[in-house]
């Protein structure tokens, strides 16, 4: 397979999860909260599925497409490593969503974060809330979910929060 076409795989991966997780948090109240944003694609997608929903986005240096800024007291920027941490604070209320997409071609660093997230998301989520990520992850607290169709298993990853 090309990279052009494991690419698109993956957007459409991404998209048909994205939208699953939207309306399976429809009735849960909650933030979304957005880990990178790159250009604003997925922040984008999201406020468009969830409108009227908190979305708080994190990242390091935002540079997105000019309509795709979220409100300012919304962005937080900054090193995930000293934003996240400090997330529960700020937010209203337990996030009903969190989308992380932000793997990169190593697999060794890739590996590193996977494990960093899976200790500092579960604190952040309702009960009953949802991960949709381009890492899987490996919190006891966090069910893994099979990916919605024509989703391929590993291709995106979508967990839910226990009430444990």
């Amino acid at each position: 397979m090309s990279r052009l076409d494991s690419f698109i795989r993956r957007l459409e991966a991404q998209r048909a999860c994205l939208d699953f997780a939207c309306a399976a948090i429809a009735d849960l109240p909650g933030p979304v909260l957005e880990l990178g944003l790159g250009n604003g694609r997925t922040f984008d997608h999201l406020r468009e599925r969830l409108p009227g929903r908190a979305i708080f986005v994190f990242e390091r240096d935002p540079k997105p497409h000019p309509d795709c800024w979220p409100d300012p007291d919304r962005l937080i920027v900054g090193d995930l490593a000293d934003t996240l941490p400090r997330a529960a604070a700020r937010l209203p209320a337990p996030a009903a969503l969190v989308h992380a997409d932000l793997g990169t071609g190593d697999a060794a660093h890739n590996a590193r974060l996977a494990a960093w997230l899976s200790r500092m998301l579960p604190p952040l989520l309702a009960a009953g809330g949802l991960v949709v990520a381009d890492q899987e992850l490996g919190a006891p607290t966090l069910e893994p979910l099979p990916p919605p169709p024509p989703v391929q298993p590993g291709r995106y990853f979508l967990y839910r929060r226990r009430s444990c």
